[in-house]
C-alpha cells in the first residue's frame, strides 16, 4: 500500500469538498510523531488542528477509553445516563472562568457546541440576533458558516446564510485595525441597522484560530463585556481551538480580567475522541426547555472517559506551563529567523498557540505563496505544518504539549531549514 494508491482511491470515493492538506496517509502515531503507510516518519505540528494537545495515544487517555469500552460504548445519556458524564460536567463547571454558578451540556463537535450556545442565548434572552467578528471561525454548519468571518472556502457556493448574523472587524493592528475601530463599527451597527435590544449574543475567539492566530486585545474583551452588560447580551467565548492548555492556561479567557457568560469547547477536550461542550451561567444554561439540548451521541461514554483523562494529564504533567515553555522556545527561534527573513512580518501567540505571518519581501502585501513554500519544504523534511489566515499567509504551530524536548529541537531545526529553502526557491 502506498500514499499514491490511497490518494487515487480517495479521489474516487470521497467527496471533493473534504479538503486535504497533505498526501501523507497515517498508519500509526505516538505523542508528536506520525508514521505513514510507507513507513515515513513525520513530526506533527498540527496535532489534528489542536486536538491531541496531550499527544497521540497518550497512555492514560488510551487506558481510560479502553476501560470504558469494556463496560459499554453507548447508551445515549438522555436514555440511560452515566456517572462519568456528571463528573466531567462538574469539573468543567469548576474550571471554566467565571465566578458564578455554572452548568454544562455535552455534544459532539465544535460547530455543534457553537450552535447550542446560540440556541441557549436565544432561549435565555428571547432575542434573535448574533454579532461575530471578521476572520473568526465557528464551524461548517449553517449557523457556524454564518458566524464565520471568511467566505472562501467555508461559505462559497452554499447559498444564503442564516439571518440576523452581523459581522464587525476584528482589531488586527498589522492590517490597520484597532479596538477603537471595532467598537466604532459596533456602535455604527447599533445606530444604523440593529437595535441592541434584538441582540442575543456576541461571540468571539480569545485567539482567532483559522483567522490567523490573532489574540484579542484585553481592551476589546473588557469593552465587549461592558456592552453585553449594558444591553443584556450574552457574551460567548469560543474556546474550541484555544482550550485545554494550548495558550498556557487551561482556557485562554483566564488571561483576561473578565469572563464570558457561555464558553464553547471541543478539540483538545477529547484527546482525539469526538466530544464538545458548552459551559456557562446556570440560569442561562437552564433557559432551554427539557429536550431542547443534547443529541444521540452527545457526551458519548468514550469521549467523556477521554475528557476526564485529558484533564488529569494536563494537571499531572503541568501542561499549561509546558505550553508556555515550548512557545517561548519557538518564538525565540522564529524571531532569530526573522532577523534574516524579511518575509516574516510578525511572530505572535500565547503559550504554544504560535503563528508566523509572511508578507512579500518588501513587507507590503500578504504572501500566501511564501507561507505555502515553507509548509511544503517542511513537509519534505518530515515536519507537518498548517497555514491559516484570511490571506492564507500565516503558519500556525500546534505541536502536542507533550512533545519530547529532543523531537521539538529536531522540529525547530527542520523549520529553520524550510524557511531558508523557501527564500531560495
Amino acid at each position: 500500500m502506498s500514499n499514491a494508491d490511497l490518494a487515487a482511491r480517495r479521489d474516487t470515493a470521497i467527496a471533493r469538498g473534504v479538503g486535504m492538506l497533505t498526501q501523507v496517509y497515517a498508519e500509526r502515531a505516538q505523542n508528536a510523531e506520525v508514521w505513514d503507510v510507507e513507513g515515513n516518519r513525520y513530526i506533527d505540528f498540527a496535532a489534528g488542528i489542536a486536538v491531541v494537545n496531550t499527544g497521540h495515544c497518550h497512555p492514560k487517555v488510551m487506558a481510560a477509553v479502553t476501560e470504558q469500552m469494556g463496560r459499554f460504548t453507548h447508551t445515549c445519556h438522555q436514555i440511560l445516563p452515566y456517572a462519568p458524564y456528571i463528573r466531567l460536567a462538574e469539573r468543567l463547571n469548576d474550571k471554566v472562568p467565571g465566578d458564578f454558578d455554572k452548568k454544562t451540556v455535552f455534544v459532539t463537535t465544535g460547530a455543534e457546541a457553537v450552535e447550542n450556545a446560540v440556541k441557549i442565548a436565544r432561549a435565555a434572552t428571547g432575542r434573535p440576533a448574533v454579532i461575530a467578528f471578521g476572520g473568526g471561525f465557528h464551524g461548517r454548519t449553517f449557523m457556524g458558516m454564518s458566524l464565520t468571518g471568511k467566505v472562501a472556502p467555508y461559505k462559497a457556493g452554499f447559498g444564503a446564510m442564516m439571518p440576523d448574523v452581523y459581522h464587525v472587524p476584528f482589531p488586527v493592528a498589522l492590517h490597520g485595525g484597532s479596538v477603537d475601530a471595532s467598537l466604532a463599527a459596533i456602535d455604527k451597527l447599533f445606530k444604523a441597522d440593529l437595535d441592541p435590544a434584538r441582540v442575543a449574543a456576541i461571540i468571539l475567539e480569545p485567539v482567532q484560530g483559522e483567522g490567523g492566530f490573532y489574540p484579542a486585545p484585553a481592551e476589546l474583551m473588557r469593552a465587549i463585556r461592558k456592552l453585553c452588560d449594558t444591553h443584556g447580551i450574552v457574551m460567548i467565548a469560543d474556546e474550541v481551538q484555544t482550550g485545554f492548555g494550548r495558550t498556557g492556561t487551561l482556557f485562554a479567557m483566564e488571561a483576561y480580567d473578565v469572563a464570558a457568560d457561555l464558553t464553547t469547547m471541543a478539540k483538545g477536550l477529547g484527546g482525539g475522541l469526538p466530544i464538545s461542550a458548552v459551559t456557562g451561567r446556570a440560569d442561562l444554561m437552564d433557559a432551554a426547555g427539557v429536550g431542547g439540548l443534547g443529541g444521540t451521541y452527545g457526551g458519548s461514554p468514550l469521549g467523556v472517559a477521554a475528557g476526564n483523562a485529558v484533564l488529569d494529564v494536563i494537571e499531572e504533567e503541568n501542561l499549561c506551563a509546558r505550553a508556555n515553555a515550548l512557545g517561548a522556545r519557538l518564538r525565540q527561534r522564529l524571531e532569530t529567523l526573522r532577523e534574516s527573513t524579511p518575509q516574516i512580518v510578525d511572530v505572535r501567540g500565547p503559550g504554544m498557540m504560535v503563528a508566523a505571518e509572511f508578507n512579500s519581501e518588501d513587507g507590503q502585501a500578504p504572501d500566501a505563496d511564501f507561507a505555502n513554500r515553507v509548509r511544503l519544504e517542511a513537509l519534505s523534511r518530515g515536519l507537518i505544518l498548517l497555514t491559516c489566515g484570511v490571506y492564507g499567509n500565516v503558519i500556525r504551530f500546534l505541536a502536542p504539549l507533550t512533545i519530547e524536548d529532543a523531537v521539538f529541537a529536531e522540529a525547530l531545526d527542520i523549520l529553520d531549514a524550510a524557511v531558508t529553502a523557501a527564500k531560495g526557491a
